[in-house]
């Protein structure tokens, strides 16, 4: 989930075709990349109820960056340099590690739903943390960052959020982590094309792997077939597809469209939890929900605006 990669090899991949051209793989990326990505939360709702969070979450792309460096290597693609590992180990933490890591932990406790909201509070602190490289936001991004946050503290006050103050705080890190990974990696030599994806998913689960045995967690004995398959869901279904079809979109359309999942993964995570999950939405964090987004929607119509 690296919104900084890109992906020349997949594009290469997929010749353009009458059937194969944008006109039918934009649309059936963007109905992956919202529905693939707005689902994850709810499989790591379901997995994390048999297997311990940080142990799910190093398997996961350990797994699916292991297949995906396997196969960029098997076509060609010339390995990172020794900065680009350190680099894309970094990042891996930041992203992968505290940011995935810690919705894994925190949906022990919170719906799968209200983390998708809380997560897509993540352009709020991307568009703070781009003033520590001189980009410091314009007034239509000032006004969503107030409105945005304003939402954050909504989600954490009122409604389902405010019984879980651990989760509620460990979802605010992970979207500060992911935000800030971002921005930071942005300035870095990393690796190009969809082996910057493999590396971070690599070094960050392997990151995860050592955090998890660090802390006692241990692989379950007889997990339910429930809970492994939301596992095998996340790191084929989230990790590789949901990933492929984002660098394709990166490559093909505007910036915008292309991160528009932003604003569709909340609402679809909140849709599907309630419909398969059984999770209950208080009118209240709809309300929080609506605000965030709404912040995140000015963040976005002022940097179209401004370039």
């Amino acid at each position: 989930m690296n919104p900084s990669s890109r992906c020349a090899p997949l594009e290469a991949a997929a010749p353009s075709t009458p059937l194969l051209g944008p006109r039918v793989l934009v649309p059936l990326a963007l109905v992956s990349l919202y529905f693939v990505w707005g689902s994850t939360y709810l499989a790591i709702r379901v997995g994390v109820a048999s297997y311990p969070p940080f142990l799910m979450a190093a398997i996961r792309f350990l797994c699916a960056g292991g297949v995906l460096y396997a196969f960029l290597r098997w076509r060609g693609m010339a390995a990172p340099t020794r900065a680009q590992w350190i680099n894309s180990a970094l990042t891996g933490v930041m992203l992968l590690g505290f940011g995935n890591g810690l919705v894994c932990y925190a949906e022990q406790s919170v719906a799968s739903g209200l983390a998708a909201v809380a997560v897509a509070s993540m352009p709020l602190f991307a568009a703070v943390f781009g003033g520590l490289y001189g980009h410091w936001p314009r007034r239509m991004e000032w006004l969503g960052l107030g409105v945005g946050f304003a939402g954050v503290i909504l989600l954490n006050l009122g409604g389902s959020m405010a019984g879980s103050p651990i989760g509620a705080l460990a979802l605010v890190v992970a979207a500060g982590s992911w935000a800030f990974g971002s921005v930071w990696s942005k300035r870095r030599n990393m690796p190009p094309a969809a082996m910057n994806t493999a590396a971070q998913m690599l070094t960050g689960g392997a990151v995860l792997l050592v955090f998890a045995l660090l802390i006692g967690e241990r692989w379950p004995v007889a997990p339910p077939l429930s809970a492994s398959l939301a596992v095998v869901y996340l790191a084929i279904a989230g990790s590789l597809v949901g990933f492929s079809a984002y660098l394709y979109l990166l490559n093909t359309v505007r910036p915008a469209l292309a991160t528009s999942y932003a604003y569709v993964n909340p609402p679809v995570a909140v849709l599907v939890g309630a419909l398969f999950g059984g999770e209950a939405v208080h009118p209240f964090d709809l309300i929080a929900m609506a605000v965030i987004l709404g912040g995140v929607a000015l963040i976005a119509l002022g940097r179209e605006r401004n370039g």
